[in-house]
């Protein structure tokens, strides 16, 4: 008796190792081909947008197919979670269709059980797009603004940055004419410190020729310097061959970052920003909600498929299209809950954490529920 019970169980856990090899098999590929197609209309848009831009500057075949290779990245980003809720809709609606989910339902499966491999193939999207938002989507978007700035504004060669300030810490300013980042070297330099009790009363003042970042002792040495020293009405200035400033926090990575967005820089480099800002006394909210974005937004892959797994479990007359559409609504509407709650955010009225969460949360009560819903 207990060989039959044992035989019965190995049979029951085969059957449900082929069915899950079988859902993820088919969700796979619906998930494949929903980017493949996403990211084609995506590219093709574009290039009509552009493609003047390209010809106005003879931007050649080779140099715009680099430019999309590394667009692609930012593109599946932004794409995937609404692949994944498509593909998990065409999955399940497929299933339901043709009567496998009754035979499934029947067989004493419910859908918590149907739902484990889709959550499963969804995690590990999710794992990976967090990996994307932190190497790969910043290192192909500056390998794209890099193209952008050379070949399509007028090719201004290498990377040289014109009139920057920096405020380092709430006492300093520091004005740069241009700054390249290939030799870690500043010219027409001005740095002003004010008093600390009264920061529009200037106390010291150099003026530098050039200014050069020593990555060893992580300091700047000034060159050709006049130094000006304020007291009341009276000054005073001596000319320097060279001047070591250990007082200016700011390293050659922070001024490059000057023209990067949020979004194409690395969780290192973004947190360092922010750091850089709160010290210079600025409002750093904006700043964290992208922070905190950049490892809530791949969790939409989750969420999405507990939206979309239950709402075509059940067995209806519609085909690819009505699937589409609603994906597209659902996308839609978590898409407008992001900027909701990110406008909020960005005033600093929300905390930056439950603000980049906070569409998670919502779909995610609504998911669960519309799943209990469901399993009644």
């Amino acid at each position: 008796m207990d060989i039959r019970r044992d035989q019965g169980r190995n049979i029951e856990a085969g059957t449900l190792k082929k069915l899950d090899l079988y859902i993820i098999k088919q969700f796979v590929s619906a998930i494949l081909f929903a980017l493949l197609v996403f990211a084609a209309i995506f590219i093709l848009v574009d290039i009509m947008e552009h493609l003047s831009d390209f010809l106005d500057h003879g931007v050649g075949l080779f140099l715009i197919a680099r430019y999309y290779l590394v667009f692609t990245p930012e593109i599946l980003k932004l794409i995937t979670p609404v692949a994944v809720l498509l593909a998990s809709l065409f999955t399940a609606g497929r299933m339901s269709n043709q009567n496998e989910i009754i035979i499934v339902k029947s067989s004493g499966i419910n859908i918590y059980r149907l739902l484990l491999p889709f959550l499963l193939v969804s995690t590990v999207i999710c794992g990976v797009m967090i990996y994307f938002n932190e190497w790969i989507v910043p290192m192909a978007n500056h390998e794209k603004f890099r193209i952008e700035k050379v070949y399509l504004q007028e090719h201004r060669e290498g990377w040289w940055k014109y009139n920057i300030f920096m405020l380092d810490g709430p006492d300093r300013v520091v004005s740069i004419g241009y700054f390249d980042d290939v030799t870690n070297t500043a010219v027409k330099v001005s740095v002003q410190d004010f008093a600390d009790t009264n920061r529009t009363y200037l106390v010291k003042r150099y003026d530098a020729q050039s200014m050069t970042y020593h990555p060893k002792e992580h300091v700047w040495v000034l060159k050709d310097v006049i130094e000006r020293t304020f007291d009341g009405p009276n000054q005073s200035y001596k000319v320097l061959p060279s001047l070591t400033l250990k007082e200016i926090t700011f390293k050659p990575a922070d001024l490059a970052q000057k023209e990067l967005n949020p979004n194409d820089m690395n969780f290192d480099q973004l947190k360092r920003f922010i750091e850089l800002q709160k010290k210079s006394g600025n409002d750093v909210a904006r700043y964290e909600v992208d922070y905190y974005s950049k490892v809530s937004f791949p969790f939409a892959t989750i969420i999405v498929v507990l939206f979309g797994v239950p709402l075509s479990a059940r067995k209806k007359r519609s085909g690819l299209a009505l699937e589409f559409g609603i994906s597209i609504l659902i996308a839609f509407i978590y898409l407008l809950v992001i900027k909701i709650s990110q406008v909020v955010g960005y005033d600093g009225i929300v905390d930056p954490l439950l603000t980049a969460w906070l569409a998670n949360i919502v779909f995610f009560a609504a998911a669960l529920y519309n799943t209990a819903k469901v399993a009644r």
